[in-house]
């Protein structure tokens, strides 16, 4: 149970990312200025990418409070990899 858990916390953001890009490229080409920003946030901060895609607006991009979403966003990637690593420290203990 809990390496479905983390299996889906650790690719479902990439797969909600990545279509959010394919069907709805406007707002991510309007929120980053380029196609490298979102392609990093892909690889390696999904969780904080979507939050900034969610919280960003076309008037004011993010303000305030917003930004909060967006930090817990970055929590929530730092979780999913501390995760992942002591789970592999765990079973490794278990292996002797």
């Amino acid at each position: 149970m809990c390496c479905l858990a983390l299996t889906a916390g650790f690719i479902g953001p990439r797969v909600a990312l990545l279509l959010w890009w394919i069907f709805d490229s406007q707002r991510v080409d309007a929120a980053f200025s380029s196609w490298f920003w979102p392609f990093l946030g892909l690889l390696f901060l999904p969780w904080t990418t979507l939050a900034y895609l969610v919280v960003w607006s076309p008037i004011g991009g993010v303000e305030g409070w917003e930004w909060i979403i967006v930090a817990l966003g970055f929590f929530l990637d730092v979780a999913t990899y501390s995760s992942r690593a002591a789970q592999s420290r765990y079973q490794a203990s278990r292996a002797y």
